[in-house]
């Protein structure tokens, strides 16, 4: 069994999603001859653009990296079809991202990026009946949850885009909130009247804490569902957080602060490719130039100006 066409990639990804590793998982569903790339070829795609697996030749990767990495962010997944524009005949499912490429040698792929992305984590700060609500709730959504007593509590209890619910109720809460801050979450909210949290986010700021990490701070914690008892409270903070997440408004558990890599154009094919090592960089006249594949960039070498002469400004790095 190739470690790229079944079990290998799969079980690698169970792996990783076991260690609550976001990545994407890219997956050959058609092709069109002479591509490299086969029907059931899989790859993992992690954040920072790593491949394990295979999923196509040098002009197809790199593109399916792109798209892998912006499927991971937005945690849509997505539909492509790349191929030369003389290869891609027929009319296209709707939904599918069309991806033209230039080299001839490619054929034509139809692959399928879907996210995979570990569960929202929820970090509740206190010990009271509505603090244990929320914990059973979030558990009971399939997202983790961890309790932490307001006294114990400090910003190494909060994991990378975890949410913070500081439930202290008047016990440590400047400590608790001022802890939560530090550790530049996804999300924190206190539970407490608004005149509660003036008084707490007064504090702060006299404390030395900036405004825009402040202004973070929801109070009262969750939606107005009303006059609610103290553990539906805990209802009212999950309804918030359910809804700031379909609204797309809460990062990704999991997923390091990995910025977009910069891009360039192929100045031989026209495609787009990573501007860095990968891309094959080649110095002509004081720019740096990217290619998709050895080939293209063999081409340039042997005459740039013929290559560069048309060139817009914006295709050069």
């Amino acid at each position: 069994m190739e470690h790229h066409t079944g079990w290998g990639v799969l079980e690698q990804a169970a792996a990783m999603a076991q260690r609550d590793e976001a990545f994407a998982l890219a997956t050959v569903v058609w092709r069109q001859g002479p591509s490299s790339g086969k029907e059931c070829n899989r790859a993992i795609v992690t954040a920072s653009g790593e491949v394990h697996g295979w999923i196509g030749g040098a002009c197809a990767e790199p593109v399916i990296v792109r798209h892998a990495r912006e499927v991971l962010a937005d945690g849509e997944p997505r539909l492509l079809l790349l191929g030369p524009a003389d290869q891609i005949t027929g009319e296209v499912r709707e939904g599918t991202t069309v991806v033209p490429i230039s080299c001839q040698s490619e054929g034509a792929l139809e692959v399928f990026v879907e996210p995979v992305r570990p569960a929202p984590r929820v970090v509740v700060v206190g010990r009271s009946p509505m603090a244990h609500t929320l914990v059973d709730l979030v558990t009971a959504l399939g997202w983790r949850a961890t309790m932490v007593d307001g006294a114990a509590f400090s910003s190494a209890d909060v994991p990378p885009n975890a949410l913070v619910v500081v439930a202290t109720q008047g016990h440590h809460d400047e400590e608790a909130v001022e802890q939560a801050l530090a550790a530049e979450p996804g999300y924190v909210a206190l539970v407490g009247s608004r005149k509660r949290g003036k008084a707490v986010l007064g504090y702060l700021a006299d404390r030395g804490v900036a405004k825009e990490r402040l202004d973070m701070v929801r109070v009262p914690a969750g939606l107005d569902l009303g006059h609610v008892s103290h553990r539906e409270i805990a209802v009212c903070v999950l309804a918030e957080l359910v809804q700031l997440r379909a609204a797309g408004e809460l990062p990704a558990s999991g997923l390091p602060a990995v910025g977009q890599p910069a891009e360039a154009v192929d100045p031989v094919c026209g495609m787009t490719v990573t501007a860095d090592e990968s891309g094959r960089p080649f110095e002509y006249q004081g720019h740096t130039y990217y290619f998709c594949c050895p080939g293209c960039r063999r081409a340039f070498s042997r005459d740039p100006a013929s290559y560069v002469s048309d060139q817009p400004e914006e295709a050069r790095c």
